[in-house]
């Protein structure tokens, strides 16, 4: 049994706070790069363009890339030979998450209650999520997100008897109604099966996978590569435009599911989908 100590996890939760909202993943900003090069048009070429030398202008700046650096969502992979001493495991990912967005001067976006809409004033609490697994470490992903794209996530329950098509359409049909709201070129998150919440959490899952890395099936492989055909044909293009870009990526993830049901979640990420992880 390995003890890991609560401020070893409320620092790494910290640093990750702000690592994430200062640095794009490399893979993500060289996709935005070479989608600049795909654009003909002078319009959608400058904001491409635009969206780059943001991302400089942050790295040189040391500040973060976008404005609203989200609600914190926290991934924990937990071994199953870790003790944490010294305090619970929630706590120390709050108290990481408060420090972090203190610290780092983050806007603090979370209000205590969705209807009587006071603001926490540290960004806490953070949405947590943990498996787990074999082993004697923690692997800790932070994946802030802000709250343009999310709010034109969507999910539906489809019956059995829908098909790849259905699917496919209902991808790009979110992605036509979400139209220049979530600043795009997105990041679009797919969940497949399970339950009503699972599916959700797959489509949010997803949208950490590197956008390099297709899924390893290759009948969903080739979806996503059909749903970013299609969605880059609707011509919304960079910020709603117009233009070849309005997705980057789109990540699949698919789990068995019910004899009866079929769920499917689309969970939009803008061209700044963040995460940053770490392992102790």
């Amino acid at each position: 049994m390995r003890e890991i100590d609560a401020k070893t996890i409320t620092q790494a939760v910290c640093d990750l706070c702000i690592k994430a909202n200062k640095h794009l993943p490399a893979d993500l900003e060289d996709k935005i790069k070479a989608c600049t090069l795909c654009e003909c048009d002078a319009l959608p070429k400058s904001i491409m363009k635009s969206l780059e030398d943001n991302l400089d202008a942050a790295r040189e700046l040391d500040i973060p890339i976008c404005q609203d650096t989200g609600m914190a969502v926290v991934f924990a992979e937990i071994g199953q030979d870790v003790h944490i001493v010294g305090g619970s495991f929630e706590k120390a990912v709050n108290e990481g998450v408060a420090r972090g967005y203190t610290e780092g001067y983050l806007r603090k976006s979370v209000v205590a209650d969705p209807l009587r809409r006071v603001n926490t004033g540290d960004n806490t609490p953070a949405v947590i999520h943990t498996r787990l697994v074999d082993g004697d470490k923690i692997k800790i992903t932070v994946a802030p997100k802000g709250f343009g794209s999310e709010n034109m996530s969507c999910l539906k329950m489809f019956t059995p008897s829908a098909t790849r098509e259905d699917i496919i359409n209902f991808v790009v049909d979110a992605v036509k109604t979400a139209g220049s709201n979530p600043c795009p070129p997105m990041v679009l998150g797919v969940g497949i099966g399970g339950t009503f919440e699972q599916c959700a959490l797959l489509a949010k899952t997803a949208l950490c996978r590197s956008v390099s890395e297709r899924n390893a099936d290759e009948y969903y492989s080739a979806m996503e590569s059909e749903i970013l055909e299609k969605v880059n044909a609707l011509d919304i293009g960079p910020q709603g435009f117009g233009g070849r870009t309005t997705a980057l990526s789109v990540a699949i993830e698919a789990r068995p599911t019910h004899i009866a049901g079929l769920p499917v979640a689309v969970n939009v990420g803008c061209h700044v989908t963040r995460h940053a992880e770490f392992v102790i």
